[in-house]
């Protein structure tokens, strides 16, 4: 019967709102452990990890609540990555300042585990009971902070690059 293609469709889109939402609600209690237990493993006071928006402008200051969660901006909850933006304050004993550090972290349910990225790091796979389990993320964050500045200094000290300009042989 023609009926039964439409309900066959309908309980498709129904399922799909169903996992799509469960993925939103899974990826954002991972994404507020993140946040949360970030700063012991940093050992860093709460105050210098906070939520941000994962890309444009950003005031650390700010509580951005869902905002700093990817599906914040969508009208439509869709079956995707749930990304955040990480940032970690800095303070600089010299002049009073301080630096924000952002890093992107994205999660999304694979099956019975989420797969975790935190910008250019290796994909992590998070069980889904991740309670005292985020260790490998925590790491990925801190070693994507650590390499923005310790890949620059490397270079910026690589001594076969302070003669001048050389000719490599054949």
């Amino acid at each position: 019967m023609a009926g039964e293609k439409f309900e066959e469709l309908k309980g498709a889109i129904r399922d799909y709102g169903t996992a799509a939402f469960q993925n939103l609600l899974k990826c954002r209690a991972l994404g507020d452990a993140v946040i949360g237990g970030f700063h012991a493993f940093e050992g860093c006071p709460p105050e210098n990890v906070v939520a941000v928006p994962a890309q444009g402008v950003f005031d650390p200051h700010k509580d951005y609540g869902d905002e700093a969660y990817s599906y914040a901006s969508r009208e439509v909850i869709i079956l995707e990555p749930v990304r955040f933006g990480l940032c970690l304050i800095v303070g600089n004993a010299e002049d009073q300042g301080a630096l924000w550090l952002r890093t992107v972290v994205s999660a999304e349910i694979v099956g019975e585990h989420f797969d975790v990225f935190v910008a250019s790091q290796p994909v992590i796979r998070a069980p889904m009971d991740f309670e005292g389990k985020l260790d490998p993320i925590f790491e990925a964050i801190h070693a994507e902070f650590l390499d923005t500045f310790t890949l620059e200094v490397n270079e910026f000290n690589d001594t076969r690059f302070k003669t001048g300009i050389g000719f490599m042989r054949g």
